[in-house]
């Protein structure tokens, strides 16, 4: 059944209470509870170890919860009659590309193509449309044990998208790409996002997450946090602004602190306010500034990173090691 489920469901994965243990080991993934929505990019966080290669398989129903249950499309994953079902409605994109070495390009397509059920026609158009969008169709007739890590990627990715499912589910994406094949695929999910389609991915690239993903998930065994990442920077840190001034001094780390900034400091010419009140304090304090003799060159905030958030969050979980 190429496509998988067609209804239009506008969650397109629920986690309720998502537990995987292994015997004589912690959890790997302890009540986990979540939901993926229809058209959104959707990433999963956190050091090695932290469960988001286990998380995906669940969610993918490639393996099962050993407490709580997924549904993909309102589809419970535990059901044995409807996995084809499930499977035919994701791309999945594992960690390992996991293609036959000995085959060319376009035969692991074909192979794959034909096992959801779709005519050679069909494959063959998918194919060339997607092997072209990443630039090696006219190495489709090439051995895939003669590429590159890169480039298997890519055959990889194409075959996750062969069917044309409704959710992609990519496990570390770029993985082996250089910058311009990097680029290249995010471009890709974006546009697959456009298109309508639900992307889940797990990434160690933080700035990737940050400027692709609506929302993400980080995760060490449970879930930390999940937010926007605009929110999530906003949860963690104080209003940060920077104002730059002609020839500052110690002066105007007092008179910003009098004007209620509860941290101030100077770099170079920077004076770095804490200010999570910023459209209340930032006009008196510029006013004072101005009234004191200081000339201001520029105010502007200063932009919090993903990185800095997910460190964050690791540290008050007792450290960020992997």
């Amino acid at each position: 059944m190429a496509g998988g489920i067609q209804a239009p469901y506008r969650d397109v994965i629920v986690a309720t209470e998502l537990t995987r243990s292994y015997r004589g080991a912690p959890p790997a993934v302890e009540r986990l509870s979540l939901t993926i929505r229809q058209g959104e990019i959707f990433a999963l966080l956190g050091p090695n170890g932290a469960g988001k290669t286990t998380t995906l398989r669940m969610l993918s129903a490639l393996i099962q919860p050993t407490g709580g249950h997924v549904e993909v499309l309102g589809i419970d994953t535990r059901d044995p009659h409807r996995i084809d079902e499930i499977h035919n409605s994701l791309g999945i994109l594992p960690e390992v590309a996991g293609l036959y070495e000995s085959l060319t390009a376009y035969r692991n397509l074909q192979f794959f193509g034909r096992l959801h059920g779709l005519s050679d026609s069909t494959i063959y158009e998918r194919s060339r449309d997607l092997l072209s969008s990443f630039e090696i169709w006219e190495r489709r007739d090439e051995k895939v044990e003669t590429f590159s890590k890169g480039m298997k990627q890519k055959v990889a990715v194409v075959r996750a998208m062969l069917h044309d499912p409704p959710c992609l589910i990519l496990d570390e994406p770029v993985s082996g790409l250089d910058p311009e094949a990097a680029k290249t695929l995010r471009d890709f999910i974006l546009d697959q996002r456009r298109q309508g389609k639900t992307i889940v991915l797990s990434t160690h690239n933080l700035d990737d997450a940050d400027r692709l993903s609506d929302r993400v998930a980080i995760l060490r065994s449970r879930l930390l946090a999940l937010d926007t990442p605009a929110r999530l920077k906003e949860r963690l840190f104080d209003r940060v602004v920077a104002v730059e001034l002609a020839r500052p001094d110690a002066g105007a780390v007092e008179i910003a602190r009098a004007a209620g900034a509860q941290g101030a400091q100077l770099e170079g010419r920077r004076l770095i306010l804490d200010l999570p009140d910023a459209e209340t304090t930032l006009p008196e304090l510029n006013a004072r500034l101005v009234y004191a003799g200081y000339r201001i060159v520029y105010v502007q905030p200063v932009v919090r990173t993903l990185e800095e958030v997910y460190l964050k969050l690791l540290e008050s979980e007792g450290g960020a090691g992997g």
